[in-house]
């Protein structure tokens, strides 16, 4: 099947924007994966469109990545199409009025906040420091610091699982704490726009600074990881569920919770998917029994049923 996907996409897509058997390590942040049957990256909504009605005309199971940020590729791979909209698929724009802020699916969420940084507009500094793209934060309503996208997306443009093209307003996303509409209705980001406030640009630049420098002290960003590998469980803090079980530093294989913040799973560097598993149910059981709390993974586990 996947010669036919190739050879089909290959009609329209450039040869260096498509490939088989591609290594999935060398595009997610957590570094851990097989091979991807094909792969491909789509440079405009058009192209996107068309390699997604391919897929489902050939009944080829696909998925969609933005850069990776908070995927967990399995050890054998991927039989699947692997639709990356990162680098390519990520302009971003200020609409005429100067009152909005567009952006493709594929645009990273730290490019977007500079951008808004550049014209004086507030609101994204929380996203300035988020290791994700549009497509993803829109999806799981992406937030740090209290706040988050429900707060300043006014627009979403998704292609729909029958193919239809279609526009939601903010107030029909649904968005919840790392939640909204899109999963339950299956529909593909393509495009978003926020509606932000006008600000100082230096001031906004201090506050993005600021938040960054916090970060950087509290998380490991010197590991490869997805981030905060679990959801905040209602009236507690992950970390320290997790720091008062005892499990800092505790490793399986090359996944370690990080020694810095425990929210943190990170590969310290020949990590396995196994690896990261077994530490998240470990780490899940511990929580568990001691505190009678269930942890649910923020990071998104790939397979291939």
């Amino acid at each position: 099947m996947y010669d036919v996907m190739y050879a089909l996409l290959s009609r329209f897509i450039p040869y260096d924007r498509i490939s088989v058997n591609e290594p999935m390590a060398k595009h997610t942040s957590f570094k851990i994966g097989g091979s991807a049957d094909v792969y491909v990256q789509p440079a405009y909504k058009d192209e996107l469109v068309q390699i997604i009605d391919e897929c489902r005309s050939n009944n080829a199971p696909f998925v969609i990545l933005g850069n990776g940020s908070n995927v967990l590729i399995p050890d054998e791979g991927l039989r699947k199409v692997v639709i990356q909209l990162y680098p390519h698929f990520s302009e971003c724009w200020i609409d005429e009025s100067g009152k909005y802020i567009f952006a493709e699916a594929g645009a990273p969420l730290s490019t977007l906040a500079y951008l808004a940084c550049q014209e004086g507009m507030a609101g994204l500094e929380f996203a300035s420091g988020i290791p994700g793209t549009v497509g993803g934060a829109i999806c799981m309503n992406a937030g740090a610091y209290d706040h988050d996208m429900a707060e300043v997306c006014v627009l979403v443009d998704l292609l729909m699982p029958n193919g239809e093209l279609v526009s939601l307003l903010g107030e029909q996303m649904n968005f919840g704490y790392r939640s909204s509409i899109l999963q339950q209705n299956g529909g593909i980001v393509l495009c978003a726009g926020f509606a932000l406030s006008p600000g100082d640009k230096h001031e906004i630049e201090r506050d993005m600074a600021e938040l960054n420098r916090r970060r950087r002290e509290t998380q490991p960003l010197e590991y490869p990881s997805v981030g905060s590998t679990f959801k905040r469980p209602q009236g507690h803090f992950t970390g320290k569920l997790i720091s008062d079980c005892g499990l800092k530093g505790f490793s399986i294989g090359g996944a370690q919770v990080s020694e810095k913040h425990a929210g943190f799973v990170i590969n310290t560097g020949d990590a396995t998917a196994k690896d990261v598993i077994s530490l998240i149910e470990h780490i899940q059981e511990t929580v568990k029994d001691r505190y009678d709390v269930i942890l649910e993974p923020e990071v998104k586990i790939l397979c291939n049923s």
